[in-house]
């Protein structure tokens, strides 16, 4: 059983999105029994959301145009008992995997790298609270998917 957690900012764009995508995925693979998929956010005051509070709403209608039930998902926020919990955590960007790190501790600062890893890149998914680009963000959130799921084979 692989246990992942997707890691942004707030977890109200880019985590989630990751999160509720891969569970899709892994679904429409036949594989849902072999992970368990949460996401979470590094900001403990954010400003945006809060713990509870749903996905951004562009996010979420470009997931549910794609089929993707998003009305479940609420944000929670990292914390290092998560460390002991899950095997994996995979950041969006470089902020989010030094703030994951700092938040889990060094015992489990190791399971943290950034989800692009694993289509090949070292850049940072695209953030689209800040460029309103969410086709962008959810075309590097899908390639670094599709190659998490090709590795876990």
């Amino acid at each position: 059983m692989y246990r992942i957690m997707f890691v942004c900012l707030g977890n109200i764009c880019r985590s989630p999105m990751a999160e509720l995508l891969f569970l899709d995925m892994v679904k429409k693979a036949g594989r849902e029994d072999e992970f368990v998929i949460a996401s979470s956010a590094t900001a403990h005051d954010n400003v945006w959301n809060g713990v509870g509070a749903p996905m951004y709403s562009q996010i979420r209608a470009l997931l549910e145009s794609k089929g993707i039930d998003c009305a479940k998902k609420r944000a929670q926020v990292l914390t290092r008992e998560h460390g002991d919990e899950y095997d994996l955590f995979l950041c969006m960007d470089d902020s989010n995997v030094r703030n994951a790190k700092r938040i889990l501790g060094e015992k489990n600062a190791h399971k943290c790298k950034k989800l692009l890893s694993y289509a090949g890149e070292s850049g940072d998914v695209a953030d689209p609270w800040y460029t309103r680009d969410f086709q962008t963000s959810y075309d590097d959130v899908e390639r670094g998917l599709k190659g998490l799921l090709a590795a876990l084979r």
